[in-house]
């Protein structure tokens, strides 16, 4: 595979990059779930990284390096060369704060009140115009540069910021191999019809401009062959995943995310993590609750606080002996309703503490910070383990946790994640709008036999054992390597 060897790597392309860079050229490794898992396909493969200039320390770097390609390393160890490129602020500012987030994030994740919202004007339709599809431009163009002179290339695309790019790459260049990735839900049809008949073309007309499109789970596939026949009339084979799109096949597959489970264990092991356990085991009442996520609406956080007031008070036993800490990373706290929701969340955690806490007990300990060894040493030590979003693409906490808890910690998993498709069966499931019904959990959990809890825990791990991001790649490269061998069959339609 030309594109595969060393003088043609692979073109990874995202809004976000593995890292950023801070004052006096300080490298910060880029967060959140989608970096992680980019992370482990760029070490498993030779890549060059094209994505956004975040700061104004990035854009200076791309300067510097006059839009080429440079390799960074972090402080995993691991080497990559990216290709940082900058857009215009009032574009970018468009691009982000009002159509991927939260146009685009809230019609997938089912967040729209819809009858307070959206109200979509002027402003939403010119920030697709000049903001969503500017940066998508620039960034389609960043990877033409890459591609030029390479035959038969590839392009893996990533996530929900970049539907319109991937046919803005193949006009020019047809014989381009493109697996857009999208790493969170695939809502249903009628969700859809909430954005205006344009911006939902267009979406539509550039994801299916790839060869594969993949998600996490079977249900968010199914979701999108249902829309393509739903919205378009597209013919669709549901059982091969496939949809006929006027001259060409689109595959559509699942490919569920693993995580590194060596890495994990490793961060396990440092001695900060061990710092962070000693001061938690210090502090610790009979029974530890937790949860890690950010502080996004779709992660349902105020219905868990919820639930567990609900909890103490339908089971005052408990009083006392049982601590619920909440990591939570602050995020998009420059979008008015994540900023509101921020607000709620410390005002539901003040109500919770003063209803049921005492001058040295206090039921929910929030932590507002974003540190991953502080996360890991909680892992190890939960007795439940609360992952109750109301739509996830995958989850990786649910994941994580299991992996290097000691405890023989129960996990109560919402069955609207991502990563209820694979762990569902040795998790409490949980209907994430049903308080009683989480309360009820958490109730069954800290009193579950210690033989059950064992072998649940166990269950978790050998699910997440059984898979990682080596296989995640290749069963994506193996898709894409079988599509280029069709390339002789319908190379030619399309030029």
């Amino acid at each position: 595979m030309n594109s595969s060897s060393p003088d043609h790597p692979l073109v990874l392309v995202s809004n976000r990059g593995p890292v950023t860079f801070g004052p006096g050229d300080e490298v910060h490794r880029g967060t959140g779930g989608l970096v992680t898992a980019l992370i482990g396909l760029a070490t498993h493969r030779d890549v060059t990284w094209v994505a956004s200039a975040m700061t104004d320390e990035d854009v200076m770097v791309a300067e510097r390096h006059e839009g080429r390609p440079f390799p960074v390393s972090t402080d995993d160890g691991h080497e990559y060369n990216v290709k940082l490129v900058a857009s215009s602020p009032e574009a970018y500012d468009r691009f982000y704060n009002i159509i991927a987030n939260p146009m685009l994030w809230f019609t997938q994740h089912y967040l729209w009140d819809l009858s307070n919202a959206p109200d979509i004007r002027r402003n939403e339709t010119e920030a697709f115009e000049f903001g969503y599809n500017v940066v998508n431009e620039d960034l389609a163009r960043a990877v033409l540069e890459e591609i030029d002179g390479v035959s038969n290339p590839v392009v893996m695309v990533h996530d929900y910021h970049l539907y319109t790019l991937p046919a803005l790459v193949r006009r020019e260049r047809p014989d381009v191999v493109l697996h857009h990735f999208v790493h969170i839900p695939w809502s249903q049809s009628d969700s859809w019809r909430v954005l205006p008949t344009m911006l939902r073309e267009e979406v539509y007309h550039g994801i299916l401009a790839n060869d594969i499109i993949g998600f996490h789970t079977r249900s968010y596939r199914r979701n999108f062959l249902q829309c393509c026949a739903d919205l378009f009339s597209y013919e669709v084979d549901f059982d091969r995943g496939i949809v006929r799109c006027e001259d060409h096949d689109v595959w559509v597959r699942a490919y569920p995310l693993p995580i590194d489970s060596g890495a994990v264990l490793s961060v396990s092991r440092r001695p900060r993590v061990r710092e962070f356990e000693q001061e938690l085991l210090r502090r610790r009442r009979d029974h530890l609750i937790l949860r890690v996520d950010r502080a996004d609406l779709s992660k349902n956080v105020l219905r868990g606080f919820s639930a567990f007031d609900v909890f103490l008070e339908q089971h005052p036993e408990f009083r006392e002996r049982v601590t619920f800490i909440a990591q939570l990373m602050p995020s998009r706290t420059d979008v008015p309703e994540y900023a509101e929701y921020l607000e709620r969340i410390e005002a539901v955690v003040a109500v919770v503490n003063h209803r049921h806490g005492s001058p040295d007990w206090m039921p929910i300990q929030l932590k507002l910070r974003d540190d991953l060894e502080e996360a890991v040493a909680a892992y190890k030590h939960y007795d439940v383990l609360i992952v109750n979003a109301m739509f996830d693409g995958m989850n990786l906490v649910a994941k994580e946790g299991p992996m290097v808890n000691e405890r023989a910690g129960v996990s109560i998993l919402s069955e609207n994640t991502g990563a209820h498709e694979e762990l569902g069966d040795c998790a409490l499931s949980v209907n994430p709008f049903d308080i009683q019904e989480l309360a009820d959990s958490i109730h069954a959990a800290l009193t579950m036999e210690l033989s059950e809890r064992r072998q649940r825990l166990e269950g978790l791990k050998a699910i997440v054992t059984a898979r990682d991001p080596g296989d995640w790649v290749d069963e994506q490269m193996s898709d894409i390597r079988e599509r280029e061998r069709e390339r002789s069959g319908w190379g030619a339609r399309r030029t």
